[in-house]
């Protein structure tokens, strides 16, 4: 018999949290233990959709940092996720939720209508370590403090966790692909600055 949670889809998952939200603001740890065993892939999932909305500020701020917190532990393979109180105890809206389920619905719809089970060695040990690596790479991107840094290394990591929720491989790999054309980006950008300012400064 099919298990419950997996007959669900994500994007009803994720509606389904601000319905269950029975105050105005509900914090981080709250929304762990609605995630249960999918955990790791939902709450990586709920944690870089406000990210990548361009020029979004305040929710970011408040995800960026448990983001990465999460994302080491994928890549030190533990089983569930944790968060240290401080963390644990950062509050979203009811409202910032529901908002988020909406605006995310029809994107993540279409990712559930192309992703199935493939090269699904991907999404699990050991090869979710370098999932972890990249997760984490793309977090500290996000967790630059520069307008628009968010967008893109937050749509990397919904893309792997969509992957991972969906033990689509193929889909880890699109999103990691993406991150990583992003961080070059930025890294060829601050080498050209730097050289940029040095040939102005004489050096």
């Amino acid at each position: 018999m099919a298990d419950p949670e997996e007959t669900v889809t994500i994007s009803r998952r994720l509606a389904k949290l601000a319905e269950d939200a029975e105050t105005d603001t509900v914090t981080l740890d709250w929304l762990m233990e609605q995630l249960h065993e999918r955990a790791f892939g939902l709450f990586l999932l709920v944690l870089a959709l406000p990210c990548c909305i361009p020029f979004l500020y305040g929710v970011p701020q408040i995800v960026a940092l448990p983001l990465m917190f999460i994302s080491v532990q994928v890549l030190l393979g533990r089983k569930s996720p944790w968060l240290p109180r401080s963390l644990a105890a950062r509050t979203v809206s009811r409202d910032a939720l529901r908002n988020l389920a909406r605006r995310a619905e029809p994107w993540l719809r279409r990712i559930e209508a192309v992703s199935r089970p493939r090269l699904s060695s991907l999404t699990r040990a050991p090869l979710d370590r370098m999932v972890g690596l990249a997760l984490v790479l793309f977090s500290a991107s996000i967790l630059v403090p520069l307008p628009g840094t968010n967008t893109v290394p937050g749509i990397a990591v919904v893309i792997v966790a969509m992957g991972l929720l969906q033990r689509d491989g193929v889909l880890v790999i699109l999103g990691a692909l993406l991150g990583t054309a992003w961080i070059g980006s930025l890294v060829f950008a601050g080498a050209s600055l730097v050289r940029l300012i040095a040939g102005w400064l004489g050096f």
